[in-house]
C-alpha cells in the first residue's frame, strides 16, 4: 500500500484528536498536548530544539507518525555524545546540525514511532516504522544532517531495526517494580533490616518537621501554586548556573491538559509552598521528573522524589516507577538497575562504523556496571 507522507514543523498544523489516536493513549510525553506546550511555551527553538514531525497517511486517516527535532547542540537529550561531536570536528566535519527522535528534556523510555491504536497487526506496525525510518534517513541525507539519533525507544522495537544500520546504545538508569505491595510496610519487609531501618529513620526526620506532605494533581493546582513551583524548579538551576527550559507557562498548560497525568508533591511549611516535586502518570508507570526546593530540610527529597512516589504507585496499584535518569543512591531505597536503549544512525559511513566498534566496547561496560550494581539490591535474598 502507498502511503502519502508529508512533513510537518509544529503540532499546530495537526489536529490533536487525530494525533492522540496514534500511540499509547496513556502515555504522556508523546500526547499532542505535551509536545504543543513545549512548543508554544518558549521551551524548543531558545535551546537549539527545532521541531519536524513525519507522518504516513492513507488518505484522509493518518496511520504513523514521530516527533523528531532538528538539534543544533545536544542539550536536553541526556544520552550524551559530545565525544562524538568533537571527533567530528577533529576530521573537519559537522556534527551539528544532526537529527533526533525524542521527547525534550525527558528520559523515559516509550514509544517514539507512534502507530495507530486500531492497528492491531504487528507487522503492519512493524512496516509502518520501517517506512518512517527511510523518511528520516532520506532527509538526513537531504538536508545534509550529520545523522539521526532515537533516544529511550523501547529494547525490543530498537532490535528490530539492527539490520537496517540502526547502531544500539545503551544505558543505566534506576526503577522501582511493584510486587503486588497493600502498603509502604509491605514493601519494607522485603529490604534487609538495615535498608528498611534506614528509609524509616528518614521518613521519620521529615515527620518530625513542621512540615506538610500533600499531593495535588495537576488540575487541582492553582495559577499561584504553579507559580511557586516553578519558580522553586527554577531556582535548582540558578543556583547552579544552569537554565530551566520549561517555562512557568508550560506547567499551567500541562496541568490544565493533562490534568490527573500529571502529578505534584508540595511541602509546605506554614501553608508556604518550600519544595515541590512533579511526577506524571500513565495506567502502569510513574515518571519522576523535577524537583525544587527553598530551604534544605534532610531528607526532603528522598521524601518528596521516592517516598512519595512508591506511596503513589502502591496506592493506585502502578506497577513500575522511573524516577529519572542517573542515581546510585536510588539503589537502597528500592530502585533496581534497568538498561535503557538509543539507536544511532550516520550518514558517513566510516563515522558509522568506528561509533559501532566504540559502542560493543560500551555495551559491555554498560553490562557489568549494571551487573555490579545488582548486587547491592537492598532486598532480601528470599524476598
Amino acid at each position: 500500500m502507498k502511503l502519502e507522507v508529508t512533513i510537518k514543523q509544529s503540532l499546530t498544523e495537526i489536529e490533536e484528536s487525530e494525533w492522540n489516536q496514534l500511540g499509547e493513549a496513556d502515555y504522556p510525553f508523546t500526547r499532542h498536548e505535551f509536545l504543543l506546550a513545549l512548543e508554544q511555551h518558549h521551551c524548543l527553538l531558545e535551546y537549539g530544539w527545532q521541531p519536524v514531525y513525519f507522518l504516513l497517511h492513507d488518505g484522509a486517516s493518518l496511520l504513523a507518525a514521530t516527533p523528531c527535532y532538528i538539534k543544533s547542540n545536544s542539550y536536553g537529550e541526556l544520552v550524551f555524545d559530545h565525544t562524538w561531536a568533537q571527533a567530528y570536528e577533529r576530521s573537519g566535519q559537522n556534527y551539528y546540525p544532526k537529527l533526533v527522535t525524542a521527547i525534550p528534556y525527558t528520559p523515559a523510555t516509550g514509544p517514539r514511532f507512534l502507530i495507530h491504536r486500531q492497528i492491531s497487526d504487528a507487522q503492519q506496525a512493524h512496516q509502518l516504522r520501517l517506512q518512517l525510518i527511510q523518511l528520516i534517513q532520506q532527509f538526513c541525507q537531504t538536508h545534509q544532517l550529520s545523522g539521526w539519533h532515537l533516544l529511550f525507544e523501547r529494547e525490543s522495537i530498537v532490535k528490530s531495526f539492527t539490520n537496517h544500520q540502526l547502531l544500539l546504545r545503551y544505558d543505566c538508569q534506576y526503577h522501582w517494580h511493584n510486587q503486588s505491595y497493600q502498603n509502604f510496610a509491605d514493601f519494607l519487609a522485603q529490604l534487609s533490616s538495615r535498608k528498611r531501618k534506614n528509609i524509616r529513620k528518614e521518613r521519620a526526620a521529615v515527620a518530625a518537621e513542621d512540615l506538610t506532605i500533600c499531593r495535588k494533581y495537576g488540575d487541582q493546582l492553582t495559577d499561584a501554586e504553579w507559580h511557586r513551583v516553578h519558580q522553586l524548579y527554577a531556582g535548582i538551576f540558578q543556583r547552579k548556573y544552569g537554565t530551566a527550559t520549561l517555562s512557568e507557562d508550560f506547567f499551567r498548560r500541562i496541568g490544565r491538559a493533562l490534568k490527573q497525568r500529571v502529578m505534584v508533591v508540595l511541602a509546605l511549611k506554614q501553608e508556604e509552598i518550600i519544595a515541590a516535586s512533579l511526577f506524571f502518570v500513565s495506567d502502569s508507570t510513574l515518571y519522576g521528573r523535577l524537583w525544587g526546593c527553598e530551604e534544605y530540610y534532610n531528607h526532603l527529597h528522598f521524601e518528596c522524589c521516592y517516598y512519595q512516589g512508591i506511596d503513589f504507585c502502591i496506592e493506585n496499584r502502578l506497577q513500575h516507577f522511573d524516577p529519572g535518569a542517573q542515581g546510585e543512591h536510588k539503589i537502597s531505597r528500592g530502585f533496581l538497575p534497568q538498561r535503557t536503549c538509543s539507536a544511532h544512525w550516520f550518514v558517513d559511513q566510516q563515522f558509522q562504523q568506528a561509533i559501532g566498534h566504540y559502542l560493543q566496547q560500551e555495551e559491555q561496560y554498560i553490562d557489568q556496571y549494571c551487573t555490579e550494581m545488582l548486587a547491592k539490591s537492598p532486598y532480601r535474598k528470599n524476598a
